[in-house]
This record gives C-alpha cells, structure tokens and sequence, in this order.
C-alpha cells in the first residue's frame, strides 16, 4: 500500500504546483494592477466599430473573408502537424492526398487574393 501511495507522489506534486501557480495568476492582477481607469479604458470596444451604434448596422464583408482565411489556414496548420508526426506511416496515399488538399487551399488563397479580399484600404 504504501508503495503504491509512493508512486502518486510526483502527482500530487504537480497538481499542488499547477493549483498555486493557477491561484497567483489570479490574484496577482488584483493586487498589482495600475488601478486609475478612465472612461477610454472602460469603454466596450469591438471588431473596430464603436460599440454603441446601431446592433443592425451592415459589417464590412472584408471582416468575415479574413476570419475564413484564419480559418482555412489554422485548419490546414492544424492538419499537417499529425501528417508530419507520421509522415513514415501514411506512404504515397498519404502523401498525394495531402498535396492535392494544400493545393485546394492554394488555389483558394489566390482566388482571395486576386479578388482583392486582402487589400485593406
């Protein structure tokens, strides 16, 4: 029995580590933060608009291309770490297949970029 409580040790250790480094980020902004806010700081502020115009009002479409672009390429980051984690494994298959889906996302990009979706004027 008391080998095995042994084993839980570096456990308990990391779990006591990880739970008072996770409380002092907590508390330590209450006790040293810079506390002289003005109305500019607490102020709402969203997506570059003034928050407090019309809830109706028409948003830039270039707002919603660049979130799909974000998308799109934090999807395809997302699908290559684990091919290239088992790059050995996949073969020819998996190789193609993943060139034929950058190359989707390729075509996509340019598609984006020709139509001007990137130009921010």
């Amino acid at each position: 029995m008391e080998e095995l409580l042994k084993e839980y040790v570096p456990i308990i250790v990391f779990i006591g580590i990880s739970a008072f480094i996770g409380l002092a980020l907590l508390v330590a902004p209450f006790l040293i933060a810079y506390k002289q806010p003005d109305s500019e700081k607490l102020s709402a502020y969203e997506c570059g608009f003034e928050a407090f115009d019309d809830a109706r009002m028409k948003f830039d479409v270039r707002f919603y291309l660049v979130s799909i672009l974000f998308i799109i390429f934090d999807l395809e980051v997302a699908f290559l770490f684990p091919w290239a984690a088992a790059f050995k494994e996949v073969g020819w298959l998996g190789f193609w297949s993943m060139m034929t889906f950058l190359g989707v996302l390729t075509i996509g990009f340019i598609y984006e970029w020709r139509k001007g979706a990137l130009e921010w004027d």
